[in-house]
């Protein structure tokens, strides 16, 4: 071969060389990611092609969590505008892949929503707590139109909420009016295996969660700060708990439930706020349609309330005795309960329409009106729940409270038309309700002990506690109370005995 023709074929050889190694890298990533689309595909971790662009590959083979943020650190990122764009997307695309479970939201950061988010079944939505989901101003929202909701109107199974906050943006929307439904911050209907927890929910209109023909519901350690009816409303819910929550009440209550047993309310801090609207009961139980005979309140701490402490309430149509029957409340604290100027419907405990209520090794201090009543709101004392209604009157008779082991001190009389006011009990029905007074250490109270009823075993004494003046209600050692309850039924270590 000539030397001319080897330098050529040389030059040939070098040539191709140098084009497969440029070409080669671009058509094998190609390759490469067009197969891990393939797998991604077959593995169904793509949405669609949204999706796709926003979520890290990193993220889809390592771990269940599609992270929203607003820093652009995220799967998905938000501007701070009409956020629920993005958190949809991102919950969309965990309800359509089961092998994520979980969307989180990055903080610091505040979303802002002009429109409800919708979760799925076996879903976590959770976030840093400095993140904040907040509704827009001026959002001219419907009624019953929630901040989040479900995908699926006919049922939701599954589903934790956690670790964030939820801002009503109350003042920003004040076109509407608190307690009529709007801008509820969380709610399901026909949802089962629901936890809320660990949760800032404040400044809103309506219902920190509701929840509707429900079972297995538990709702903790959450810190509710003035929404604008209930912390919780369960309406003909099954199995349901709430421990630990720090409630202050804006409008309606802290706990509500109607017509629904099996409750547990427990561990919880509820008082109020100074306001002509800081609302009703710490907890309100009320039955009307359905059954309502496993209800437990206790070791919860209820001050300051606007209206009773706890309101306990059957009432509609007839019937049987076995559907609203043994609520057990015991080992509670109530002071300064039923501050309220403008209504009657105040004190510490008020019930009617309720068989065999056991009322236990509780504390009252200070109380207004009474510590323990019965008795029916007169007209529309109640706002807005009841307003529209006349008369919230039992049609059964013979019911009863029992009330023992007790400790019930200093008593007040109303604000409002404190004539007669001031007992420790005080029965206005007793045509139809009856108290067993069993044990209870009664002191100081403005108006005396009792009124329409009686007890021969109760003891008049000035039950010695270690620090009133902070509410520290154990019991000195030499206290009167020690050792003079029922056996078996003694008031615990908060009392010493």
């Amino acid at each position: 071969m000539k030397p001319a023709d080897k330098y050529l074929s040389v030059n040939l050889v070098l040539s191709t060389l140098i084009l497969f190694l440029i070409f080669f890298p671009f058509t094998a990533s190609a390759v490469t990611e067009q197969n891990s689309t393939a797998i991604m595909k077959e593995n169904k971790t793509i949405c669609n092609s949204l999706d796709l662009d926003n979520l890290c590959y990193s993220n889809i083979l390592k771990n269940k969590t599609v992270y929203v943020a607003g820093d652009g650190s995220g799967d998905f990122n938000c501007d701070g505008s009409d956020d629920q764009i993005e958190i949809n997307q991102a919950l969309k695309c965990v309800s359509e892949n089961p092998q994520f479970t979980t969307v989180h939201f990055k903080g610091p950061y505040t979303y802002v929503i002009s429109d409800s988010i919708f979760i799925g079944n076996n879903t976590t939505l959770e976030g840093d707590p400095t993140a904040v989901i907040k509704l827009i101003d001026n959002a001219s929202w419907p009624v019953d139109k929630p901040l989040i909701t479900q995908m699926d109107s006919n049922e939701i199974h599954g589903v934790t909420i956690k670790g964030f906050e939820i801002d009503g943006n109350h003042d920003n929307n004040l076109d509407k009016t608190d307690g009529y439904g709007f801008y509820n911050m969380i709610h399901f209907c026909n949802s089962t295996d629901i936890q809320v927890h660990n949760m800032y929910m404040h400044d809103g209109h309506g219902e920190g969660l509701k929840v509707d023909r429900s079972y297995d519901v538990q709702f903790y350690d959450n810190t509710i700060y003035r929404t604008g009816h209930n912390a919780l409303f369960a309406e003909d819910c099954q199995n349901l708990e709430a421990w630990n929550n720090n409630i202050l009440i804006r409008t309606d209550c802290g706990l509500r439930v109607l017509n629904s047993n099996h409750v547990k309310f427990h561990d919880n801090v509820i008082d109020s706020y100074y306001h002509w609207s800081a609302g009703g009961s710490g907890i309100l139980v009320e039955k009307t349609t359905e059954v309502v005979n496993d209800v437990e309140i206790y070791n919860n701490t209820i001050h300051d309330t606007y209206g009773p402490g706890i309101w306990l309430i059957g009432w509609l149509d007839s019937y049987p005795k076995e559907e609203a029957q043994n609520v057990h409340i015991f080992h509670n604290i109530f002071y300064n309960t039923g501050m309220n100027p403008n209504i009657d419907l105040v004190g510490g405990i008020i019930t009617s329409g309720f068989y065999d209520t056991l009322i236990e090794n509780n504390i009252f201090d200070g109380v207004y009106h009474a510590a323990i009543i019965h008795m029916l709101p007169i007209g529309t004392d109640i706002s807005p729940t009841y307003e529209a209604r006349l008369s919230l009157s039992y049609t059964g008779t013979k019911y009863t409270t029992i009330v023992r082991n007790n400790i019930i001190v200093n008593t007040r009389k109303c604000k409002k038309d404190p004539e007669g006011m001031g007992y420790a009990v005080i029965n206005y029905l007793p045509e139809t309700h009856t108290f067993v007074l069993e044990n209870n250490c009664l002191y100081n109270n403005s108006a005396g002990n009792y009124r329409n009823c009686t007890s021969s075993t109760d003891i008049y004494a000035d039950p010695l506690f270690v620090n009133q003046s902070i509410h520290d209600y154990h019991l000195e050692p030499n206290s009167p109370c020690i050792g003079t309850g029922i056996l078996n039924y003694c008031i615990d270590s908060q009392m010493n005995t």
